[in-house]
């Protein structure tokens, strides 16, 4: 089997699986109980929060933990949506956004929210006239990922953030779990970011909120303050240090990783161009980590299967959306739905070696061959 599904899923590293184990056998105590283990526990889950704050370069009662980046994006966007209802209902998006983020923010619509989605331009990233154009008073949330799922463009975070700053009700989400650990990231000028370790080697399971201090949000999860009063539920002392481990080695390893992936990037995307009918719907800017690209006439998920059948692991769309319909992401860029019906979605790692790469090719040339005739 090869596997080249890496922005659905990593395999968690050694070392992050063995301090998981080492923290949950050590550390019996709730860190939230008044004795002796419950106080041990609670000032080693703050130096853990210390540690992951300080990579981040952020406060530490800035970090909310969750059950994954799914919960951490509902969490910001009805939080938020919720908290400052009594300003407005408007809410500004994209249709680059994972499933986590479009689901809340269909459930908002059906509550009255009003929803704008931002025109993207064909390098894939937002036109930063448009969000100008669709801010209003009563605007009360934007947003938008730092990097999209299905395509690897990176969104100019910063010049948003500078825009959105006009609108001091307004706050802005920026959905970064395609990015922290693999690309540098900064929390500047967002109100709240999400990211989940198991995109970069750590363990299913745990995520992360970011959220500005000051910034109110409506819990989602009510019944005990926890680490924050915002999410509710028992510390898991283990989940958070296995991602401060997950996120330091990914840190210090960053460039070398980069590296790597952009090889593979750049080698596929040359041989793959040979190619009549495949389109390359990854734009050039895009992170190394996500190459898109379409076969005229096929069925993403016919390639998809039929890629499956000869042990090689890609994906149509992310994980977490909606089979056999369009991708929002490469309609938008594309503006052809039969590319966006055809496109599917190779995602690299620095653990992908040559010879995976190749069987790659070769099994794509046969299933080309098969599903053009």
């Amino acid at each position: 089997m090869i596997y080249l599904d890496y922005s659905a899923n990593t395999p968690v590293d050694q070392a992050v699986l063995e301090r998981f184990c080492q923290l949950e056998q050590r550390y019996t105590g709730n860190p939230n109980s008044d004795h002796a283990a419950g106080r041990e526990a609670k000032q080693k889950m703050d130096a853990i929060t210390a540690g992951i704050a300080d990579a981040l370069q952020v406060l530490p009662e800035e970090i909310m933990y969750t059950s994954g980046a799914s919960e951490a994006n509902n969490l910001a966007i009805k939080g938020i949506s919720h908290a400052g209802r009594h300003i407005g209902k408007h809410i500004i998006s994209t249709p680059l956004e994972h499933s986590s983020v479009s689901g809340a923010l269909t459930a908002l619509q059906q509550r009255g929210y009003e929803i704008d989605l931002l025109d993207i331009r064909r390098d894939g990233t937002i036109d930063p006239e448009h969000l100008r154009e669709l801010l209003r008073r009563d605007t009360v949330l934007v947003a938008v990922c730092a990097v999209d799922s299905e395509l690897g463009t990176v969104q100019p975070i910063q010049e948003i953030a500078r825009i959105v700053k006009d609108f001091p009700d307004c706050r802005l989400h920026v959905d970064a779990t395609q990015a922290v650990g693999k690309i540098p990231v900064s929390f500047d000028g967002a109100d709240t970011m999400s990211f989940a370790p198991h995109k970069f080697y750590g363990l299913n399971g745990s995520g992360i909120l970011l959220k500005r201090k000051g910034v109110i949000l409506e819990p989602l999860i009510h019944g005990g303050a926890s680490t924050t009063i915002y999410r509710s539920g028992t510390p898991a002392l283990a989940l958070a240090g296995a991602a401060e481990q997950a996120l330091a080695l990914a840190l210090a390893q960053l460039s070398a990783r980069l590296e790597v992936v952009q090889k593979w990037n750049t080698l596929l995307r040359t041989e793959l161009a040979k190619y009549e009918r495949v389109r390359i719907n990854s734009p050039q800017n895009s992170v190394p980590h996500i190459l898109n690209i379409s076969v005229a006439g096929v069925r993403g998920t016919d390639f998809q299967q039929a890629l499956d059948r000869h042990g090689i692991c890609v994906s149509v769309k992310s994980a977490c959306s909606v089979p056999n319909t369009p991708s929002r992401a490469v309609f938008a860029v594309s503006r052809d739905r039969k590319q966006a019906v055809s496109s599917w979605r190779i995602s690299l790692s620095h653990l992908t070696t040559q010879e995976e790469i190749h069987a790659f090719l070769s099994a794509f040339d046969l299933c080309y061959k098969e599903l053009t005739l």
